[in-house]
Order: structure tokens, then sequence, then C-alpha cells
């Protein structure tokens, strides 16, 4: 690194690093999309359809007593765990008869068979929610038709302020953080939730912010320095909005790592998203987003702009 009137001076736009980049980002997005495929997501009750129940204990039971214990309701595959505090749990179950006197019947089922493993008996019966197949399958489609309208517009606007080139580097960088965030969701089969496909809206609006940031200074370098070839101009740029990068993103990991940390199991797989996002935003608006731009540009790619030497003075 070389410090010229405290800017960073790195090289962003050099080959090696180009192949760096899209080998990193390729692999990981095969990765990604295989995972995809093979295994695919862990859609929760919200996609999926089932039953949610909340309750409460008077101490924090033992979960494998809780799990026994259920095991005679024979209701198949059924999550438990706690939730916001150890006294309470959410237990989840697959796709049941539906209807609210099917579902009350269920829970009140689990209150009674709970009481002999609760302290003292006492089994609060705090919340308890039926997603229907119907509305799970349209849930998907909204979330899908969500996240392509989103795109669709950010394709718009950045075409519109900037050009067509730019935006196809702003979309494929926004796909290429959407599916990697899904893709380890489904490698490590987290439940994908409504509130996870919030979080990856977020992400969206993040990395759009981080990438319109670096094409707004790259556009005012092409304005002041119109002679010179947009390797260079995209350098400077990257350059010069790279302390601001690292700040803003630093400080946003910072509050998500807290959150993942301390915020309990209620908003984990939210922060976790955000925080892949997050990170994966900060990368892909100079490492994908902008040498697609450098690729579609029709010069040719010089050489990083080096320091103009001082004038050289004659003593006579």
């Amino acid at each position: 690194m070389e410090l010229i009137h405290n800017k960073t001076r790195f090289d962003f736009v050099c080959t090696r690093s180009q192949i760096l980049a899209f080998s990193f980002s390729g692999l990981l997005t095969l990765l990604s999309l295989l995972s995809l495929w093979v295994q695919g997501l862990n859609l929760g009750i919200d996609f999926s359809g089932g039953t949610l129940v909340q309750l409460r204990f008077a101490k924090p039971p033992h979960l494998d007593q809780v799990r026994t214990a259920l095991s005679h309701l024979s209701l198949g595959d059924v999550s438990i765990q706690e939730f916001g505090s150890p006294e309470e749990i959410l237990i989840r179950v697959g796709k049941q008869s539906s209807g609210s006197d099917a579902q009350s019947a269920l829970a009140a089922k689990m209150v009674e068979i709970l009481k002999p493993v609760a302290s003292e008996g006492k089994v609060e019966l705090r919340r308890v929610e039926f997603v229907g197949p119907q509305v799970g399958s349209e849930l998907v489609v909204s979330g899908l038709w969500a996240v392509f309208y989103s795109l669709l517009a950010i394709l718009l606007f950045v075409a519109w302020r900037f050009e067509w080139r730019f935006a196809y580097g702003a979309i494929l960088s926004l796909i290429h953080d959407v599916i990697i965030t899904m893709g380890l969701f489904s490698f490590t089969q987290k439940e994908f939730t409504l509130v996870v496909l919030a979080a990856v809206l977020t992400i969206i609006g993040y990395s759009i912010n981080d990438t319109i940031v670096v094409f707004d200074r790259v556009r005012e370098e092409r304005i002041r320095s119109k002679k010179q070839p947009m390797g260079v101009v995209i350098n400077r740029a990257i350059n010069d909005t790279l302390s601001r990068t690292i700040i803003v993103s630093l400080t946003v990991v910072l509050v998500l790592i807290a959150l993942l940390l301390f915020g309990g199991l209620v908003i984990h797989d939210f922060a976790l998203a955000l925080f892949v996002g997050v990170v994966l935003g900060t990368y892909s608006s100079i490492f994908v987003a902008c040498q697609i731009v450098l690729l579609l540009d029709k010069k040719e790619p010089v050489a990083p702009e080096q320091p103009t030497p001082a004038p050289s003075v004659e003593i006579s």
C-alpha cells in the first residue's frame, strides 16, 4: 500500500485481482446453487404450513423430557427450542388437520401431556398459530415476487442514474449476495422464515447503497478525468471511498455480532442473514459490481495510474 495525501492506493483492477475475485465469487455461487438444488431450503411453517405453539413454564424445562413427552402424540417431525427466555419454548410441528378447533385441541393436548414434566405442573399456553399449505405456497410466491420487483426497480434506477453497464454490474452483484446468503441457509439447513426473507430484502437495500456510493465516485472521476481509461477511473474511485466503506460496514458488523451473541434465538437467524449479507455486500460492491463494469467497458484497460514525477529543475 502506498499513501499519497492520506489516500489509499490499492490496485483493485489488475488482472490478478479480477481472476481471484471472479474465482472466489464463482465458487461460492456454484456451491450455493448446488446446495439449493440438492437440499433446498428448510422452509419454516410460514411457507410450508404447520402449527406453532408457544408455552411458558414456571421454571426452565428440560427439552429432552419435553421431546419425549410429545413423542406420545405421534406428531411426526417436531422442532423444540427456547424462545426469548429459558422458561418459554416454541414447538413447531408439521402439517396437521386444519381449522381453529383442531389447532386448539392440539395445543390443549400438548399442555396436558407436558404438565407432569413442568415444575409444579404449571404450563401456560401463550400462542398458537396455524399456517395452511395454501397460505404457505402463497407466501413463497409473494416472497419471490418481492425479490424480483426489488431487483427490477434497482435495475431501472441504476440504468437511468448511470448507464446500462452499471445497472448490469449492480444487479449481478445483488444476485451474487442473495444466492450466497440463501445458499448458506440451505447448506446449514437453518429454518428459512419470513423474518429471514425480510433480512434478504434488507441485504439488497444495503448492498445497492454501498454500490451506488462507489458508482457515484466513478462518475465524478470520469467527468474530472475524461481522457483516463476506465480501469484507472474505477481504481481511483474505489480507493477514494474505501475508508467510508470500511467504517460503515465495520460499524454495522459490530452491531450484528452483538445481536448474534446476545440477542437470543428470536432474532438470531435475522442477524445471521444480515451479517453474511453485509460482508458480501461490501465485498461485491468492489470486487463484483465494479469489475463487471470494467469488463463491459469497450476501452482497453491499462496499467494503474502512477504518481506524477516531480518536474526536473535545471540548475545553471
